[in-house]
């Protein structure tokens, strides 16, 4: 259990003291964002702020796993390690759409087709490799049966089992994405999630297969060594948020929101919580189903559901002050992240 307290205090401290640093060299370099001229008149006053924040917790997140196992003298796990790729290979593809913004002064960044491509690259990659590795006990990563708090029905193959892991990456990804239009905003957010997974990480090591073998037991590979990276991505985002939350010294950029969404998905599908994801993660889904509603209500009918799209705008048009919408929005997001681990431990009930 060290490890998972070294993990996030290292993060923590990481991005406290190394955000700063980065601010100041995204400044020097001009590397401010870019904002749209059709968003809320609040947020000109935005334009210049440094961007790809990401970068700073993403390297936390990194660095303070890899010290963490220095300093305990724990092995690396293949689930670790994979869920590490999927945020580090998102991160990378949401770092050339915010370069590419930044020095065209375009902001639509990456062509659509090109940012697709990288997404999907490193998406099949993750979904290929988890499902290889198995320990001693015959246990992938990644299985190819759904799960909610644990596996369940048959075995949908490997092909679609691939399939299904690139839709909740993209889904959580673009996800995050779409809710990083306040300062905070979708840090906050994460945090939240990140510590629901240290927490489900610890109940399902504690109850493994592999150790107590009792009837409720969890099927996971490396439930502990989870745990440990939900912590040091929980303690790099919170440090990240000192710098990020209103007034915010630096966004995140896609750099960061693409990597938090492919961090969020990788963690759901090797714990074996898949669906449960969109609950725990339900402020996300909440915010994406908001765009998927006012496009489709505008191609159907020509008439906007909300006064702007993604939710969260809709609210700041209304009248609604930026931190009011982001502290109302957590409370939600924390209500999701209740009821999501009241449903896990109910499920680990039912088992016994």
């Amino acid at each position: 259990m060290r490890q998972i307290l070294f993990s996030g205090v290292i993060g923590l401290f990481l991005t406290l003291i190394g955000t700063p640093l980065l601010i100041k060299l995204l400044a020097r370099k001009g590397y401010g964002q870019y904002i749209r001229d059709d968003g809320p008149r609040d947020h000109h006053s935005k334009r210049g702020t440094p961007t790809m924040g990401g970068i700073a917790f993403i390297l936390a997140t990194l660095i303070a796993y890899a010290l963490t196992k220095v300093i305990t003298g724990e092995q690396p796990s293949f689930s670790g390690v994979l869920v590490l790729f999927l945020m580090a290979g998102m991160g990378l593809v949401g770092f050339l759409d915010d370069y590419i913004k930044i020095v065209k002064q375009r902001s639509l960044g990456l062509r659509a087709k090109a940012k697709m491509l990288g997404q999907l690259i490193v998406g099949i990659a993750f979904a290929v490799l988890s499902l290889n590795f198995a320990d001693a006990r015959g246990q992938t990563p990644a299985s190819t049966r759904l799960s909610f708090t644990e596996d369940f029905g048959w075995s949908i193959g490997p092909v679609l089992f691939v399939i299904w892991a690139l839709f909740m990456i993209l889904a959580m990804s673009n996800g995050v994405n779409l809710t990083d239009g306040l300062d905070g905003l979708a840090t906050g957010a994460s945090v939240m999630v990140f510590g629901a997974y240290t927490f489900i990480g610890v109940w399902q090591y504690q109850d493994s297969c592999a150790i107590t073998g009792s009837p409720s037991c969890f099927e996971v590979r490396d439930p502990l060594d989870l745990a440990v990276v939900a912590s040091a991505l929980m303690g790099a985002c919170f440090g990240f948020l000192w710098w990020n939350t209103s007034p915010a010294k630096i966004f995140m950029g896609d750099t960061g929101s693409l990597a938090l969404g492919g961090a969020l998905a990788g963690l759901a599908i090797v714990s074996r919580t898949e669906l449960l994801l969109a609950l725990l993660g339900g402020l996300f889904v909440l915010i994406t189903m908001s765009v998927v509603i006012q496009v489709g209500s505008f191609r159907l009918t020509g008439k906007r559901v909300f006064r702007m799209a993604p939710l969260q705008h809709h609210f700041e048009l209304k009248g609604w002050s930026e931190v009011l919408v982001v502290v109302r929005f957590w409370i939600i997001q924390g209500m999701c992240v209740i009821v999501g681990i009241g449903l896990f431990y109910a499920g680990w009930a039912a088992g016994k």
